[in-house]
C-alpha cells in the first residue's frame, strides 16, 4: 500500500488550505473526510473576514497577508470563491454606552467608526433604531466558504492530492486507521475542528483544544435585502471560550456543560439572497450531545428579530456544528511533543482569515525552511 508524507484528517477550511499548501510543496499527501457533505463549521460559517481586527504585531501581520493572499487567491484556485467586501455593522445595545464600546475597540488593527442610531440605519436600513445606542463600522472581507473549501480541493486534487471521505478511527505513529483501511504515512496533522480533541484523545494524546455547539438559522434565498454584515459589537463567545477552558480536567467528563450557553444576534445575506441568522454557543463537553432544536430556533429568531425586525419569520433551517478554539485566542499548530509524526492544524478564533497564511507557512516549515511564527505558535501551543 501507498506511503504519504502527509495525511490531513479533516476536511473543513483548515484541512482543504493546507492540503493544497503541501501538495503545491511536492509532498503525497490523502486528504480525509468523514462526511460526503461535511456538516462542520466552515459550512455554517458567516464568511466574514476581519482583516481590521488584529490586535497584536503577529496577529496583524497575519491580517494583512490575509488580505494579500485572498486578492490572488480566486485567479490561483481557478474557481469563484465570492470575494468581496461589505460594511461591517456592529450593534450596540441600546443600555450600552457608544463611546465606551468604541473604546473597547482602540487596540484592533483598524479600529472601527463610531456610528449614532441614525447613521447606523441610513447603513443599514433594516435595523430597529430603537434596539440599539449605536453602531461600529468598518469594511469587512466576505468569501462564501463552501466554495471556498471546494475551490482548495479541487486544486488540490488537480495538483496531484488524494482524497478519500472514510472515518478515522484511531491516530497512529505511521499513518491512520478508518472504518475500512490502514493508510500509512511519514506524518498525519489533525484538522477535525471540534472533534479534533476527541480523536486525539483516543489516541493517549492530550491536547489543550476544546470545542462550542454552535447553532444558526440558514434561510432560503429571499428577496429581502441585508445591506451590511450585522454582528453585536459586544461579542459574548470569547468571554464564554475563556471561562469554559479555566479547568482542562473537566472536559474529559462527557456529559458536562461549564458554563451556561450564550446567543450573538447577527445576520449576513450571501450573494444569492440567502442567509445566515444569529449564533447560539454551548459548552457540552460532549460532542455529540444532543440540543432542543425547537429552543433554540426560538430564541435564534427572537434575538435577531430585536435588532433586524423584518428578519425574525423568514422561511429558514436550524444548523448545529461544532467549533473548535484554544484558551489563548492563537491557534495549535505543530507537531505534538512526545508524538513528533502527529501534528494539530486547529483552534483557530478568526479561522477563514488567518487560515490561508498560516498554510502557507507551515508547508514552506514542513520543507526545512524557517519560519518564525510558525515556531511561536508552536511554541505557544503546549
Amino acid at each position: 500500500m501507498k506511503t504519504y508524507d502527509w495525511i490531513v484528517v479533516g476536511a473543513g477550511i483548515t484541512g482543504a488550505a493546507l492540503a493544497y499548501e503541501l501538495t503545491k510543496k511536492g509532498f503525497a499527501v490523502l486528504l480525509l473526510e468523514q462526511n460526503q457533505t461535511p456538516q462542520n463549521a466552515t459550512r455554517f460559517s458567516y464568511g466574514g473576514l476581519a482583516y481590521w481586527s488584529g490586535t497584536t504585531p503577529l496577529t496583524r501581520q497575519l491580517c494583512q497577508q490575509a488580505r494579500d493572499r485572498y486578492h490572488i487567491l480566486p485567479q490561483e484556485l481557478d474557481a469563484d470563491i465570492q470575494f468581496r467586501e461589505l460594511d461591517l455593522l456592529l450593534t450596540i445595545a441600546a443600555d450600552s454606552d457608544p463611546e465606551a464600546t468604541a473604546a473597547s475597540y482602540s487596540r484592533f488593527g483598524i479600529p472601527p467608526r463610531l456610528l449614532n442610531p441614525q447613521a447606523a440605519c441610513e447603513l443599514e436600513p433594516l435595523l430597529n433604531p430603537q434596539a440599539i445606542s449605536g453602531a461600529l463600522t468598518v469594511k469587512h472581507g466576505h468569501i462564501h466558504p463552501e466554495k471556498t473549501v471546494q475551490a482548495y480541493i479541487q486544486a488540490f486534487m488537480r495538483a496531484g492530492g488524494e482524497m478519500q471521505i472514510i472515518q478515522v478511527l484511531q491516530i497512529l505513529t505511521d499513518g491512520v486507521s478508518t472504518t475500512t483501511a490502514t493508510y500509512h504515512s511519514a506524518n498525519v496533522v489533525i484538522c477535525a475542528g471540534g472533534l479534533s480533541r476527541t480523536l486525539l484523545k483516543s489516541a493517549g494524546i492530550p491536547i489543550k483544544l476544546y470545542f462550542t455547539h454552535a447553532e444558526i438559522i440558514e434561510t432560503p434565498p429571499v428577496d429581502l435585502q441585508l445591506s451590511t454584515l450585522v454582528m453585536p459589537a459586544h461579542l459574548q463567545r470569547f468571554q464564554l471560550e475563556a471561562e469554559s477552558t479555566q479547568v482542562d480536567e473537566l472536559w474529559n467528563e462527557s456529559g458536562n456543560e461549564l458554563v451556561p450557553p450564550i446567543l450573538d444576534a447577527g445576520a449576513v445575506q450571501f450573494p444569492d439572497g440567502s442567509l445566515r441568522l444569529g449564533q447560539i454557543s454551548r459548552i457540552l463537553t460532549n460532542p455529540h450531545a444532543e440540543v432542543n432544536s425547537q429552543e433554540s430556533e426560538k430564541w435564534l429568531r427572537k434575538s435577531v428579530g430585536q435588532v433586524l425586525p423584518a428578519l425574525k419569520n423568514l422561511p429558514g433551517t436550524w444548523h448545529h456544528c461544532l467549533v473548535a478554539f484554544s484558551n489563548n485566542d492563537l491557534p495549535l499548530i505543530g507537531a505534538i511533543p512526545g508524538f513528533e509524526s502527529v501534528h494539530i492544524f486547529s483552534g483557530f478564533s478568526n479561522p477563514l482569515v488567518i487560515v490561508p497564511p498560516l498554510a502557507e507557512r507551515f508547508a514552506n516549515f514542513a520543507t526545512g525552511k524557517s519560519d518564525e511564527i510558525i515556531i511561536q505558535l508552536s511554541n505557544n501551543s503546549w
